[in-house]
């Protein structure tokens, strides 16, 4: 008997029909048990170093998906394992519960050309964000890797570790295989730069750390004040107090980015990784002066990266869709775009991506690459909290009395879950549970405001009532698989018009 989702599996097990894969004579498929209370890896032929136990009579060795086993399963079928992307539009997925990937890789297939368009980040997750979830690295990649195996993808993909602030963050990432590597400076910009005067300001440009810049006072004068920057079809010409601002600003960050990149070439060797540069968690907008600032000094002290995330302007708060003035936003990213390809090329990436509908189609045609000879636009959307935000419709859908008890303890919690987020729901509008009946409780998922409050209390959620969500989800996960495929077909529909 051989292990095909169109013949019988062993006694017990159902073959998901895409995850079938036959390699040098061995065939391997994933197979949930007839009860729904497990996932398995079925493997007929060489075990490949997997720890499993024989069916009897079949003969088919049954592993669990443990680290162990997603480890020798990525070993032996290439397509398991991230890879970095380049410079293709790309999309973050983030899956803060371990169950998405199949409904991601869905919404993907339903585009023409699919992973050869997109460039999907299945794996991403924060330092804080795992802090929150009390998952680790590699459980946030092997979750990615058993989901791209049940849904048979064999096109490329990432996995980004997201969001870190310091060399001791880098680790656990790097031993688990991730190829993206995010870099979180904004601890050490000086948000507070535009409210100096310009007779202080001299003062803290000199006491910049000139020796870890590799540069001076003098020098990057010389550089940013000579002459005007082109900018495709404009030119850029940077005063002596913008420079100075840009550089009090980022001048730490700047330094801070580039121990950190040469860190993570430490650790990595010779495998290669991808490198974005967030800047974007600060009070203030980043000016075009002061993106060019940041790429350069980047260039300058040999930093490669693939992406970088401005503070745009206006507002990218989580789980809905842009607030600002769209026409100001169009005519800064355009500026933008042009830094990006002419200090580059590198991809702008929005994060807080989630649901920005308005600003998609905008952000494709102006970050469009055609110019420079590259294909599709130079734009990385990373999103995270719009997947959990859809497992709790999947879940109003299937189990409505669990919805309800999140839902009061996401209104309980909300005042003290908001503190690390830029969010403006209103708590008031949030109507409790017990004012609706089962059939409105989804339509609170396209709600501004009860948006906000679920998104935000997601690890407050998941510390009560974690198992039992997970248990409802994989329970109905077709259901949940449906529900992203519908959701993220949206946000790449309005990305690739």
């Amino acid at each position: 008997m051989e292990l095909n989702a169109s013949r019988e599996a062993p006694q017990g097990w159902s073959v998901y029909p895409r995850s079938v894969a036959e390699v040098e004579g061995t065939t391997f498929a994933l197979a949930k048990s007839k009860d729904g209370q497990s996932t398995m890896l079925l493997v007929r032929g060489d075990d490949c170093g997997l720890e499993g136990t024989r069916h009897d009579p079949s003969g088919v060795l049954l592993c669990p998906l443990t680290a162990t086993n997603a480890a020798a399963a990525r070993s032996r079928l290439p397509w398991l394992r991230p890879i970095p992307l380049g410079l293709k539009t790309s999309v973050g997925f983030g899956d803060r519960l371990g169950l998405a990937t199949p409904g991601h890789v869905r919404a993907i297939r339903q585009f023409p050309g699919g992973g050869s368009r997109i460039g999907a980040v299945f794996a991403q997750q924060s330092v804080r964000e795992n802090a929150r979830t009390g998952r680790t690295p590699q459980e946030v990649l092997d979750d990615a890797t058993w989901g791209v195996f049940q849904e048979g993808w064999r096109e490329p993909w990432g996995a980004d570790a997201d969001h870190l602030k310091t060399p001791a963050d880098v680790d656990a990432f790097a031993a688990a295989g991730y190829t993206f590597f995010t870099i979180d400076p904004g601890t050490h910009v000086d948000d507070e730069t535009h409210d100096v005067s310009a007779a202080a300001l001299e003062a803290r440009v000199r006491a910049l750390p000139w020796d870890a810049l590799e540069d001076s006072f003098s020098d990057v004068q010389r550089r940013y004040l000579s002459e005007p920057f082109d900018l495709e079809s404009s030119a850029l010409a940077i005063g002596t107090e913008q420079l100075w601002r840009a550089a009090v600003k980022y001048g730490r960050a700047v330094a801070h980015t580039v121990a950190m990149y040469r860190y993570i070439v430490s650790r990595l060797g010779d495998r290669a990784f991808e490198l974005e540069v967030s800047v974007d968690e600060t009070s203030s907008p980043t000016t075009v002066a002061e993106h060019v600032y940041i790429a350069g000094e980047l260039r300058r002290l040999g930093v490669r990266w693939v992406s970088l995330a401005p503070r745009f302007v206006g507002r990218f708060e989580k789980g809905v869709d842009y607030i600002g003035a769209l026409g100001g936003f169009s005519a800064e990213l355009a500026r933008h775009a042009a830094v990006s390809r002419v200090l580059g090329p590198y991809k702008l990436s929005l994060h807080s991506g989630s649901d920005k509908f308005s600003v998609y189609p905008i952000t494709a045609q102006l970050t469009d690459g055609s110019a420079i000879g590259l294909a599709g636009s130079l734009v990385h959307v990373k999103t995270a909290g719009t997947s959990y935000l859809e497992a709790l419709r999947a879940t109003a859908r299937v189990d409505p009395e669990l919805f309800r008890e999140i839902l009061a303890l996401a209104r309980e919690r909300y005042e003290i879950d908001r503190a690390t987020y830029h969010v403006s729901a209103d708590l008031a509008k949030v109507p409790g549970g017990d004012a609706l009946t089962d059939r409105e409780l989804p339509l609170l998922l396209e709600q501004f405001d009860a948006r906000q409050v679920l998104h935000v209390t997601f690890g407050s959620a998941l510390d009560r009532f974690g198992q039992r969500l997970r248990e409802a989800l994989e329970k109905n996960e077709e259901i949940y698989a449906t529900v992203l495929e519908t959701h993220f077909r949206r946000h790449l529909a309005a990305l690739l018009s």
